[in-house]
This record gives C-alpha cells, structure tokens and sequence, in this order.
C-alpha cells in the first residue's frame, strides 16, 4: 500500500508498513464509530502502552471472499476527523486479500500485530472475529495474546433498550430514513461528502438550481427521497475520497459567509419521477437562498430530516409548488445560512448551482 497522504486537523492514514510503533490498536472495523466503538477505543488511548491506534480492513473481507458490496457508514477518510478527539494518534490499514484470510488466529497475531505493528496492548468488542474462517474469538485473542505477554481488553456490546448499538442498526435507521435516530445512535450527524458535477439544468428550468453530486459508490446513503438538510463547501482531495478526506472547508474567492460556514439547503436523493422518469438515482443538493459559483467544489452533505418520499406529480406547475413548501420547511429546520434573497453573492454570472 502506498504512503497515505496526512492531512492537517486529521489524524494520519497509513499503511502497517509507515505505521509509528510500538502500538496500543483498538482492533475490528468501527464503522460509524458509535458509542459501543468508542468504548472500545478508549481502552487502548489510556494504557499508555504505545502508539493509540485504530486497525481496520481494506477492503472489506466480505468483498474479497464472497463478492459481497459492503457499504460504509464512514468511508477511511470520513474516519480521520472522527477519530482525532478520541486520542487515537493514527489509522492504520491492513490490506485484506486471500492470503491474509488463510492465516490462522496464532499466524494473524504473529505476522501483523506482532510482526508488523508490534503491538503492546489490544481492544476489541466481544462480538470479534479472525483468522481462517473467523475461527478465532475475542476469546482467543485474549489466550493468544497472554502467550506472547500482549495484554488484550474484551469490551462487552452496548445496548440500547432490547437491542445492541451497532452498525446495522444505524443503517437501518438511514434506510427508513430515520435521521434523528441514526445521529441518536451515532450520537453525532451523519454526513457524506461528494463532488459537484454537471447535470443538465433541469432544475434551473424548474426555478431551483441545484449541484448534482458525485458521491462514492462505497457510501451509504439513506432512503431516497427529499431532504432537509445543510451544505459545508470544502476543498477538492488529491487521491481517491475514500482514502484522502477533503481538504478543510472553504469559501469560494469574493463569497460572504467566511470558510467552513454551513449553508441550508434542500436535497433530493433518488430519481426525478415528474421531469424524468427514466433517469438514473443522483444525489442533488439547492442552497437556499445563496448563488454560488459550485463547479468542481467538493460538498459535505448532512440530511437534517426526510420531508417527504419523492412522488410524481401532474405537471411541473404542482412540482413547482411542492418544491417550495419543502424549501421553506428546510429553513426553519436547518437554522443556518439563509439570507434575505439576495442577487448574487459571488458577483458573477447566476449559472450558479447546476453544475
């Protein structure tokens, strides 16, 4: 795996080989980084025992074993702001393949968190698994690691009423399209990011502008429909989004607002079924009252609540008019970035948002 790029205000992306040792690693995937993962990472950012240090998997075994698309909460990126507050000094990736799957619980233990990261203590959650056809538990871990005088922390699962805070639980919130419950579970917003990309001015045909996002295919999204929600302009990554976050918020040149400010808006994810029926999903995104000049910025996106399923109505008169009851619902949800109408920002020509 090739040197990471390390980026200010996040902590560094690295391979095991540039990895700092030795190590103190909270193990296993963390997606979404709940508060179960939390509990679990801060068992090792308090041992003093070595470098704090999450290890995940890249890609994700169910990719390379069985052909499975696995979906990320939090893409390696999206993880490196995230996991700066909680005292973890670097994220280290193992790439996964098929020769690592074979190695057995005792060789996993040698080759990569002795041999590679030279480990000094371990945390996992109790529901962890490893080696050859996860035949190994947390459990053995704790045994293999007693052997070679590692000390390993198991971490029970924490519940939330009858059920276990876990990842499948926050994607299922997102796919009904529950957002106060997945940022109840995560205990943060949930956000994904994406760049602005041209579309074909439908929507300013309709009136609403809108930046049409190219968001990556490794992200999960929540239920399609319309969306209340905030916008954050961010710096283009040098590298692939999944492995090289945005660089700090922005301000486009002459805008008011100042960098990093959050801007309300409305988001349509899914298909157009009144405009364009055949059309493909997209991710589409109207700042409400700001004209900016969007094209090749990077968006962060946080869906605020679900207005509404997207429908198909009689003509583009009625469209019009639901599109504006859902922009007035977003700005009293979203509570920043409204302007009283003003012309244009930027000063520039108004082709402003349909990229």
């Amino acid at each position: 795996m090739p040197r990471l790029r390390e980026l200010s205000r996040s902590i560094p992306l690295r391979s095991p080989a540039d990895a700092q040792r030795p190590t103190a690693i909270a193990l296993g995937s963390f997606d979404g980084l709940h508060p179960g993962h939390r509990r679990v990472i801060a068992a090792v950012t308090t041992a003093g025992a070595g470098v704090p240090t999450v290890v995940s998997f890249w890609p994700h075994p169910r990719e390379v074993l069985h052909g499975d698309t696995r979906l990320r909460l939090d893409l390696p990126s999206e993880k490196l702001e995230l996991l700066l507050p909680l005292g973890i000094a670097q994220l280290v990736l193992v790439p996964f393949d098929r020769s690592l799957a074979a190695l057995s619980p005792e060789a996993f233990v040698d080759e990569v968190l002795v041999g590679q990261l030279q480990a000094r203590r371990i945390a996992v959650g109790s529901n962890f698994r490893f080696g050859a056809r996860r035949q190994g538990d947390a459990a053995d871990l704790a045994r293999i690691g007693a052997e070679r005088g590692i000390a390993v922390t198991v971490v029970p699962m924490l519940r939330d009423g009858a059920e276990r805070v876990s990842s499948s639980r926050i994607r299922r919130a997102l796919a009904e399209g529950q957002i106060d419950e997945a940022r109840r579970l995560l205990q943060r917003p949930y956000r994904f990011s994406g760049r602005v990309v041209s579309g074909r001015g439908l929507g300013r045909q309709l009136g609403w502008p809108t930046a049409n996002l190219e968001v990556d295919g490794r992200k999960f999204l929540p239920l399609e429909g319309v969306y209340a929600a905030r916008v954050q302009l961010l710096a283009a990554p040098a590298g692939d989004p999944a492995l090289v976050a945005p660089a700090q918020p922005v301000a486009p040149a002459g805008c008011a607002g100042g960098p990093g400010g959050w801007l309300a808006a409305v988001m349509n994810l899914g298909p157009q079924p009144t405009v364009d029926p055949a059309a493909p999903s997209a991710v589409e995104v109207h700042l409400l009252d700001r004209q900016l000049e969007l094209g090749g910025c990077w968006l962060r996106v946080e869906p605020l609540r679900l207005l509404r399923r997207q429908q198909r109505f009689e003509g583009l008169d009625a469209l019009q008019a639901q599109i504006a009851r859902d922009a007035d619902q977003a700005r009293a949800l979203a509570g920043v970035g409204v302007a009283e109408a003003p012309a244009n920002e930027c000063g520039d020509a108004a082709e402003q948002q349909d990229a």
